[in-house]
């Protein structure tokens, strides 16, 4: 049985074959719709989320499966002071697959060794977000039409930012990605992704400030909002949360084929005004997320249309 906890969970050949499902599924859905008849996916979230948690169980419903599940702590047990290795337990009787979200890093982890189902991580605090990687990954391959050779600059909030960490590591296994990280000094990337990624595997990266002097170097810029739920200080948050602003004017500078890509809720780090940009893929993106996890389960169930 697998999990997918981490995105090096999967090997590059992995989500090449989930990259490959997908673009199948997007050009013959009829195919594929009731590969996953009377299975059920259980939709554990103990943090709010409306684009995963409906992506996920739009992906299930098109595979022609069942979704349970609650969308807070509040409507579980868990305020009962249930333990989440309980709670997992449990639901993995009745369920053929558990999505988990949790606010602690780690959590998802934690389930996957006492579940008897598959346990896909849908965000642990702070950490990863797996399955939002693969989003993007499928995001990237559709408007570049590769996943290697490119320059991406990653903005905004890189030190919390879950879906930043996650695509770092898994773009660091292609060849030819250059990394540009565009933050505050606050909020740059943790140390352990220069060490352990960058610079262990000798990738070619470097850190800026400020998004003009960079914008025409780059292919993809992934933008991030600065998420007050990660602050521990209000007065932080409200100091850093207006930064980075991606308009018109900056777009200026950019390539004419730049993609411009987020993981959304976006607050106000993108200008709607950009909203009509072809080079803006956010929305589409957001589409492509409900793909690569009808993928995703497919392969974790191991079912096949």
């Amino acid at each position: 049985m697998k999990h997918l906890i981490d995105p090096t969970d999967l090997s590059v050949a992995e989500i090449d074959e989930i990259m490959e499902l997908a673009l199948d599924i997007i050009d013959h859905k009829d195919k594929y719709n009731e590969v996953c008849k009377h299975k059920k996916l259980a939709t554990l979230f103990f943090e709010p989320s409306t684009r995963t948690r409906l992506s996920f169980e739009a992906a299930m419903m098109e595979l022609g499966g069942n979704v349970l599940g609650f969308s807070s702590a509040d409507s579980s047990s868990a305020t009962k002071g249930e333990s989440v290795g309980d709670t997992v337990r449990v639901v993995s009787c009745y369920a053929d697959i558990i999505a988990m979200r949790h606010p602690k890093e780690g959590a998802p982890h934690f389930a996957s060794f006492v579940s008897d189902v598959p346990i896909i991580n849908a965000g642990d605090g702070g950490h990863n977000h797996p399955t939002q990687t693969l989003t993007d990954l499928l995001t990237i391959r559709r408007e570049k039409g590769r996943l290697n050779n490119f320059t991406i600059g990653l903005c905004g909030d890189l030190k919390f930012g879950r879906t930043v960490h996650s695509l770092i590591k898994a773009l660091a296994r292609y060849e030819g990605i250059k990394f540009v990280l565009i933050s505050p000094k606050e909020l740059r990337v943790p140390d352990y992704i220069i060490t352990e990624v960058f610079e262990k595997n000798n990738i070619e990266y470097k850190e800026v400030s400020t998004m003009e002097e960079v914008m025409g170097e780059l292919d993809i810029i992934y933008m991030t909002r600065v998420q007050k739920e990660r602050f521990f200080n209000e007065a932080d948050y409200v100091r850093l949360k207006d930064t980075y602003i991606l308009d018109r004017a900056k777009l200026k500078l950019a390539k004419e084929d730049l993609s411009i890509l987020h993981p959304l809720p976006r607050v106000n780090e993108i200008a709607v005004e950009v909203d009509d940009d072809p080079r803006a893929c956010y929305f589409r993106q957001a589409l492509n997320g409900k793909y690569v996890r009808m993928a995703l389960i497919m392969t974790l169930l191991g079912v096949k249309a």
